[in-house]
């Protein structure tokens, strides 16, 4: 099975892998700005008072979602197949010969399917919360329209209740933001994730060979972890202050 004819069989398998990888990759960026602009737009249809608006279930980013979730779910379980076929492959007999490279590059093609897979489903998760929290307040200002159309009067007590809704209103505008320049920055450093892959396997390939290289490495890793660390520090900084604001 070493012969021309596996080989062929393996390069056609990555090339699979990669066009598949490719394809996710579009689908999830243009599935976060969908998740990101969600919020915007649904306010922009709570301004609409009449009865004829469409509710919220049957808007059209509702169908967009449904849509590319299930495109999405279709590509990972082509991908998840195709790494199974590559992981087949690497155990068949006269392959021994070649297992390490082929391990190699068959765990690069897994950490892929599992960062996507991560991804998908961390970005489902926020646009549904997203839609849970729009549908709630999208019903307590219409509860509050009804009032106001029923009673005639707009009192003290509806004052204060509205002005506390735009605060809140505010507050989830600000979480929103936040949210996609986090996402935004996941983007980036899942972009740069496969070069630095590169970089660093052909980099630790050097530091087995001379071990003052290898020191190198090492306080480059821990620069990194320490970038990390004071990344996430700000991001859960920036979004305690945020939950302090919108609940002072």
């Amino acid at each position: 099975m070493a012969g021309l004819g596996s080989s062929n069989y393996w390069e056609d398998l990555r090339k699979q892998a990669r066009q598949l990888e490719n394809e996710l990759d579009q689908k999830l960026v243009s599935f976060s700005k969908l998740c990101t602009s969600y919020s915007s737009s649904r306010d922009g249809r709570r301004l609409d008072t009449s009865d004829t608006t469409p509710l919220l279930n049957n808007s059209t980013q509702d169908r967009m979602f449904d849509t590319m979730s299930v495109e999405i779910e279709q590509l990972l379980a082509k991908l998840t197949a195709v790494n199974d076929k590559m992981a087949e492959y690497t155990n068949a007999p006269g392959t021994s010969s070649l297992n390490a490279a082929l391990m190699h590059t068959l765990q690069r093609h897994r950490d892929i399917l599992q960062d996507y897979t991560q991804e998908f489903h961390k970005t489902k998760g926020n646009f549904l919360a997203i839609r849970e929290r729009e549908d709630l307040l999208g019903s307590v200002r219409k509860d509050i329209e009804t009032y106001k159309s029923g009673s005639g009067v707009n009192n003290r007590r509806t004052e204060l209740f509205l002005k506390e809704h735009e605060h809140l209103r505010n507050s989830d505008r600000l979480m929103d933001d936040t949210i996609s320049i986090a996402m935004a920055t996941k983007e980036n450093m899942t972009s740069q994730r496969g070069l630095l892959k590169s970089i660093q396997s052909r980099v630790n390939t050097l530091a087995n060979r001379f071990p003052t290289i290898n020191n190198l490495i090492q306080r480059v890793n821990l620069r990194k972890r320490r970038d990390s660390l004071i990344l996430g520090s700000v991001i859960g900084i920036c979004t305690i202050l945020l939950l302090l604001y919108a609940f002072h």
